[in-house]
């Protein structure tokens, strides 16, 4: 079989084979496909689309393209489940959610991804903490999932390869914004993970992957449905990704609000619903409670209450992190050497959030190509809320920068990507819509 006749099949619009995708799904994960061809391919498959089959087929090749997880012999004593999302800027939810999950007696074996596009990834979050192993063999991933409760960790070489591939070589080549492929990489990992349940954070607004709201509801269709076939419960949220998620962008920015969090020192209102939302809704689907508001008084009482964070320090040191790292984060996180508020007088209005995201790819927090090595330190904290009056008190932000040359390009690209008016902006919900 020649693969150039697969990249003309679907560039001229055809349906491709279940031979033809099993060719494909097996030259990613032996790697005899040369990436020119694989991006090729997905670019036909962004412009063409796929069909329901092809989607499904894909998926499903590339969760079997390496290890697949088996959880039935670990004697778990409660159900096994994860979230994803379809990523945004200074979304930091899965440091959140994991150890909450776990205190309410989840089993989270969280396999995550790296940047993509403009947005951040959460290994690449992960590892601004010191000595965190964001790839470990799976024995200590499942050793650690069993004891804990939870496992942050990154994808490896050996669970599901053929996408671990595709997704660098998407990232790269303006392929990232197709229903089919993120399914497929999304869905593709949580399969080989062996869950028993799924909950989508599917973002909706300028910093989202999906141009449209329309678009998202489909995107979180094409999951559910797509999962069915796998027989992976799944339901979804869609979330406003219309700003900054918390009040950080940047990875090791978004580490040190995520400890403040656990904590309880500081829980920016839009974040806290999101991460409680998604969190009761696991709770929910797993049938650990029935109804949504006892699950959302559970998920706060196990921040407040001091377990979540328990779960993370144990969570960071059986990965290779330091003890007491939620006490401590402030000593271990790395900082830019030059800070820089950025200030603008009105209302902040609206922001281009994928420009912030990019912003941040300029600062070097985020790749340009595959495997750049970030700047873990660099991004912008103290970010404003939409309606926030600014002025030379309350800045827009405070970039975090590697130079003065580097926090001024900064300067500019954020103030260009956000829009201020003289009258404050109508308040806006961060929980869009439930779909199952």
């Amino acid at each position: 079989m020649l693969f150039t006749d697969i990249i003309r099949a679907k560039r001229d619009g055809g349906e491709l084979s279940p031979e033809q995708i099993r060719f494909f799904v097996n030259g990613l994960a032996d790697e005899s496909l040369p990436a020119e061809q694989v991006s090729s391919l997905a670019m036909a498959v962004f412009l063409n689309g796929m069909t329901f089959e092809e989607a499904a087929t894909l998926t499903i090749g590339m969760s079997q393209s390496g290890a697949v997880l088996d959880w039935s012999d670990a004697g778990l004593d409660g159900p096994v489940v994860d979230k994803h999302s379809t990523g945004g800027v200074g979304d930091k939810v899965s440091f959140l959610l994991a150890p909450i999950a776990a205190a309410c007696g989840c089993y989270v074996p969280m396999i995550s991804g790296r940047g993509l596009g403009h947005t951040g990834g959460t290994t690449d979050k992960a590892e601004a903490i010191p000595g965190y192993n964001t790839a470990p063999d799976f024995e200590t991933f499942k050793r650690t999932v069993k004891s804990v409760g939870c496992a942050v960790i990154g994808q490896t070489a050996d669970l599901a390869p053929a996408d671990r591939r595709l997704y660098a070589i998407r990232d790269v080549t303006a392929t990232v914004e197709s229903i089919p492929l993120i399914t497929a990489s999304i869905l593709s990992k949580k399969i080989a993970a062996g869950l028993d349940a799924l909950v989508m954070d599917v973002k909706v607004g300028t910093g989202a992957f999906m141009p449209t709201y329309e678009k998202s509801v489909e995107l979180a269709q094409s999951i559910i449905a797509t999962a069915a076939k796998a027989d992976l419960r799944t339901s979804a949220v869609l979330t406003d990704m219309n700003e900054v998620l918390g009040t950080t962008a940047g990875n090791a920015l978004e580490i040190a609000e995520s400890m403040a969090y656990l904590r309880n020192d500081r829980r920016d209102s839009r974040l806290d619903d999101v991460v409680m939302a998604l969190c009761a809704e696991m709770l929910v689907i797993t049938g650990i409670e029935d109804d949504l508001d006892r699950a959302l008084l559970r998920c706060d009482k196990a921040v407040t209450s001091g377990r979540a964070a328990e779960r993370f320090d144990q969570m960071c040191v059986a990965l290779g992190g330091p003890a007491g790292f939620v006490a401590n984060y402030e000593e271990h996180l790395a900082q830019a050497p030059v800070t820089k508020a950025v200030h603008a007088s009105g209302y902040l209005a609206a922001v281009d959030v994928r420009a912030v995201g990019n912003a941040i790819i300029e600062l070097g927090g985020g790749r340009r190509k595959v495997g750049e090595e970030l700047d873990l330190a660099v991004g912008f904290s103290d970010v404003a809320r939409i309606g926030t009056l600014l002025d030379s008190e309350t800045p827009l932000a405070v970039v975090h920068a590697a130079s003065e040359d580097d926090a001024a390009l900064a300067e500019q690209l954020l103030l260009d990507a956000c829009t201020r008016r003289e009258e404050p902006p109508a308040e806006r919900p961060v929980i869009c819509e439930r779909v199952s």
